[in-house]
């Protein structure tokens, strides 16, 4: 039975849950009164406050990742790029390797995901030494807490590198950068802490995490930390481990490939086995997601322009299932010439190559399909893959290859995803897919590029093995024609011989991870250290 507490009890609490859940200033806002925000130490006395908290919490992770602005770094990526113009200028910058200091997405990102950390510090610091009556509920929430930690710290990390690390409520005037390892240590030790605390199964898409989906977290970890700039061999055999153990458990953790891809980027079946976790989304309850739909509109028809898919990434991709699902090539247009969710009825179809403003393919898995109508409205209620199952059967086939650690079972992985994006079932063998020899490291590397296109992951995968210059020094088409229009709208077609948005800045390790905001670093000097 949930114990009772007081009524100034109930008010303490609800002002420290409207402060996670509402607006303020940097998580490192050295002018916040500690005895007026979730600052105080007020150890929960039911599951009631417990859940009243982790539901602040969630609130600001979802206030931090729910647009592009928290994943702006993925731009560095050559699967994605942005409008050459326009007011797309901080998303240019991460496209042209050319960040400045002032550029407002960084800093934005980091108060905000800063901001969801403190709440999740808030959760553990007023959980420690607690002991509920119903232990497994305590255990679950708290649970989510480390993981939520663990996930944002990894987040930033994957941004900037070298980042602060606050562990209790009240803000550090002295806190320092971590070092990498540092870095590394704590997310690891939040996620295994999770993975102790939290049940095996979760709801379906798991918008809640469950051991699985920590684990799973785990093996992206390693990945990282056997890549640059730590660049430690052995994380490689853990990373395979802890996928495998995923893999193995997949049934009784809720995770599965979907049959199609072509299901997973609509309004209806977003929410699905193969979210291994999931950010959901709800419009008319005031959560709308702001990572698809109009953003990846062209201008030309009432979009907002902001996330294009480079043409040569396009080209490059082979031709099948899951290409169709990746991209549209067309735009189904009405009679008056306005795009309609009606593709089945539409007057005309305007290829990418024949768009008046700039000439890109569009990512389908970022409007969606059009029947589902959510290139319309600034936000809709589609659910946003933080990670899919897919990305763990991959991260078991390339750090298996990578560990030296070949198996049957890690070739299965691999040939899994690659018969779905054939368009046969995943788990049927294929003579005319599947593959048992060669190079199973950069095979499954090559996967993940495709697999994983236009979903703001790619640039990672340079930066963990260096190849930033090798994908981003020729972006240019090798075949595209597109079409120039004249002042009378008459058209010519032409060659299209350079990206969008060429590089400006380096493409040396030196520019991999992005400077803290100079605000932050000027309010609290130890930043700034080397």
């Amino acid at each position: 039975m949930i114990q009772q507490f007081t009524k100034t009890r109930w008010a303490s609490l609800l002002i420290i849950t409207a402060v996670l859940v509402g607006f303020s200033c940097s998580e490192f806002d050295l002018d916040e009164d500690p005895g007026k925000s979730q600052l105080a130490v007020l150890p929960y006395e039911s599951i009631a406050e417990l859940d009243l908290a982790v539901t602040g919490m969630y609130n600001r992770m979802w206030a931090a990742l729910r647009m592009t602005t928290a994943f702006v770094s993925a731009w560095g990526g050559d699967d994605l790029t942005t409008h050459r113009a326009s007011n797309k200028a901080d998303f240019r910058e991460y496209d042209q390797r050319a960040v400045t200091l002032g550029n407002a997405r960084t800093r934005n990102t980091w108060r905000g995901v800063y901001q969801a950390i403190r709440a999740a510090n808030t959760v553990l610091v007023n959980v420690q030494g607690v002991d509920l009556p119903d232990r497994a509920t305590q255990d679950k929430l708290t649970g989510e807490a480390y993981f939520i930690r663990g996930m944002l710290f990894h987040h930033m990390a994957r941004i900037h590198g070298r980042i602060a690390l606050p562990l209790d409520i009240v803000p550090n005037p002295d806190i320092t950068l971590a070092s990498q390892e540092e870095v590394y240590r704590q997310i690891e030790s939040d996620y295994l802490a999770a993975e102790g605390l939290l049940p095996t199964t979760s709801n379906t898409g798991a918008t809640r995490p469950n051991a699985g989906t920590a684990r799973a977290f785990l093996a992206r970890l390693y990945m990282d930390w056997a890549g640059f700039p730590v660049k430690d061999n052995s994380k490689y055999s853990m990373a395979a481990s802890s996928a495998k153990q995923v893999i193995d458990n997949a049934g009784s953790h809720g995770f599965a490939l979907v049959p199609d891809m072509n299901t997973l980027y609509t309004l209806a079946g977003s929410a699905n086995s193969e979210g291994v976790f999931t950010i959901a989304h709800c419009q008319p309850c005031g959560l709308g997601n702001r990572k698809t739909g109009k953003l990846g509109l062209p201008g030309d028809f009432g979009g907002w322009q902001e996330s294009f898919a480079e043409i040569r990434f396009f080209e490059d991709m082979p031709e099948g299932h899951r290409k169709d699902a990746t991209y549209h090539r067309e735009i189904p247009l009405d009679a008056h010439g306005r795009v309609t969710p009606n593709v089945a009825g539409a007057a005309s179809f305007i290829p990418w190559t024949e768009f008046k403003d700039q000439q890109n393919p569009v990512f389908k898995k970022i409007t969606g399909p059009f029947e589902d109508n959510i290139f319309n409205g600034f936000q809709n209620s589609r659910s946003d893959y933080y990670m899919r199952y897919a990305e763990v059967l991959l991260t078991y086939a390339e750090a298996s290859g990578r560990a030296g650690a070949e198996t049957g079972d890690a070739w299965e992985a691999l040939n899994m995803v690659r018969r779905r994006a054939n368009g046969l079932p995943a788990g049927e063998a294929s003579s005319e897919v599947d593959v048992t020899s060669g190079d199973l490291a950069e095979m499954a590397y090559t996967e993940r590029k495709w697999e994983l296109a236009g979903e703001y992951q790619r640039w990672y995968d340079l930066v963990r093995l260096e190849r930033v210059k090798e994908a981003l020094s020729n972006r240019s088409p090798q075949v595209s024609i597109g079409t120039v229009f004249d002042a009378d709208g008459n058209a010519t077609p032409t060659p299209l011989t350079e990206a969008s948005n060429p590089i400006l800045g380096s493409l040396e390790t030196d520019n991999y991870f992005h400077p803290l905001p100079p605000d932050e670093v000027t309010q609290l000097p130890g930043l700034g250290g080397g």
